[in-house]
């Protein structure tokens, strides 16, 4: 019963800590994103484990945390504050070209990002070329360009 107890607390701090720090998607991350994911992962481990390395008590926990996940989704589909505490809403960064610092300061995406994401996927190569940016629930930046009414994700 422990096990579940400490599954189950490490899961709530990582969602708390992943939710507080922000939107990035895996196509995102840097080479320090993932030293730092391998490190939580080995630290998480060793408080999941406590000193009980038997194959019981690890298929217990990957049970546990697999059944912790697919709960909070569930609630995240039926409950939409359980859904916006978890994932957020999509933001918009660029709006009529004109980049909305407060909006891109508080999710820590620059200006550079976003020209970026631009111009990979259709060659825009300023701000007054796009509509609007919006950083998704998924961290992905869609971008809507001026003169095309239909949008694309970088």
């Amino acid at each position: 019963m422990s096990s579940i107890l400490r599954a189950a607390a490490v899961y709530g701090v990582l969602l708390l800590l992943f939710r507080i720090s922000g939107k990035r998607s895996l196509a995102q991350i840097t080479t320090f994103d993932a030293v730092l994911l391998l490190i939580i992962s080995e630290a998480v481990q060793q408080a999941l484990i406590d000193g009980d390395e038997s194959m019981t008590n690890a298929f217990l926990l990957v049970v546990t945390l697999l059944a912790l996940d697919v709960v909070m989704s569930v609630l995240s589909v039926r409950f939409s504050k359980v859904d916006r505490a978890i994932n957020d809403s999509p933001i918009v960064l660029v709006e009529e070209g004109k980049f909305l610092e407060d909006s891109m300061r508080k999710v820590r995406v620059s200006a550079d990002d976003i020209l970026e994401q631009a111009r990979g996927l259709r060659g825009v190569q300023s701000a007054d070329q796009i509509r609007y940016a919006i950083l998704e629930r998924s961290g992905a930046i869609t971008v809507i360009p001026q003169t095309d009414s239909a949008p694309w994700k970088a």
